[in-house]
């Protein structure tokens, strides 16, 4: 094999040591992991909406936009659950370019992955411990999860992971709600096949031994949209796409049926303004079908300080290094918008 170290192995046991909860702030992150579980078990009838950054990149930008959201759910926790999204990987399609914050350069000497796992953890922990709220990320390298795993409460597997076996088997190890995103294809015959992966018990290989993982019950599909290879874009958040979910979830006994629909990505085709609109049908189609209203019960949104997005190294305070996102005054509308009108 031609693998060149350019690093020390790194220690997770050491790391995980750096920004950790103390007992009371772990207390208030369950108890949060516990409202969030019930939601997903219809134990709890609010609404959940996983918001935030498209990539976690500047922890100013992301503890402004955390405070100003922790306040917002305080005035919606009655109908809406909120979840940050704190995406610290964030790989472009073709590898090249901004890869999260985990890869950042370092100009002090320590090793930039460590630095960067710490930077990770960091920015997790202040969330919770300053606002309150608790983190969604994706799971984009399952191994890292060893050194984040105690802080992250919602993971999300990607539209380019959701394929790979690992990823699937890793979901049915976790204690926590996994998301399963729709391939880029759109294909939900794969997305299903994830699913019933990741609800079962699996037997693989994981940080260097075998073994076994319990299932996990909180596993649950995210409609992305999809891309032909024509490139033309098919969005898959419309009443019929919506219909056609749910009927594959009856298929087969899954545990929590529950939909996430993602208003960017190809189901906004990354046109951002749209995910107004995305969400307004989405609700409009709940009220119209009682199965609609009962499995689609989640949203999953783009949303910072600044409309839109800029080049990486731009200086435009909380504004995405990469997709397009809803600035701030219009993200506050839409929540106020989702909790009148679930």
């Amino acid at each position: 094999m031609s693998f060149k170290p350019i690093s020390e192995p790194v220690d997770f046991d050491a790391v995980k040591e750096y920004a950790k909860l103390t007992d009371e702030e772990n207390a208030i992150k369950e108890a949060r992991d516990k409202e969030l579980k019930a939601i997903m078990s219809g134990e709890d009838d609010r609404f959940l909406l996983i918001i935030g950054p498209c990539s976690a990149d500047n922890e100013d930008a992301v503890l402004e936009y955390a405070h100003r959201l922790a306040k917002l759910q305080e005035e919606v926790k009655d109908k809406v659950f909120i979840v940050q999204r704190v995406y610290t990987n964030k790989p472009r399609t073709n590898g090249d370019g901004y890869k999260g914050l985990l890869h950042q350069q370092d100009p002090t000497g320590e090793t930039s992955l460590v630095r960067g796992m710490k930077a990770v953890r960091n920015m997790h922990r202040r969330v919770i411990v300053e606002t309150g709220l608790t983190t969604a990320d994706e799971m984009l390298y399952p191994d890292n999860l060893q050194f984040v795993e105690d802080l992250v409460s919602y993971h999300a597997v990607g539209a380019r992971s959701v394929e790979n076996q690992q990823h699937r088997f890793v979901a049915s190890g976790l204690d926590s709600p996994v998301g399963l995103k729709n391939p880029t294809s759109g294909n939900l015959t794969v997305t299903f096949n994830a699913l019933h992966a990741a609800q079962k018990p699996q037997e693989l290989m994981f940080s260097g031994q075998e073994v076994l993982t319990t299932s996990n019950p909180y596993a649950h599909i995210i409609l992305r949209g999809g891309t032909l290879e024509n490139k033309e874009i098919v969005p898959n958040y419309h009443y019929e796409d919506l219909i056609k979910t749910i009927n594959n979830y009856q298929k087969e006994d899954y545990k929590n049926p529950f939909i996430v629909v993602d208003t960017n990505h190809d189901n906004s085709g990354k046109k951002y303004l749209d995910q107004i609109r995305i969400v307004q049908e989405v609700l409009q189609n709940r009220k119209w079908n009682e199965d609609i209203k009962a499995y689609v019960r989640g949203f999953m949104i783009e949303s910072y300080l600044q409309d839109g997005r800029q080049e990486p190294g731009g200086d435009v305070f909380g504004q995405s290094i990469t997709d397009p996102c809803l600035g701030w005054e219009k993200s506050e509308k839409l929540v106020r918008f989702i909790a009148d009108n679930i």
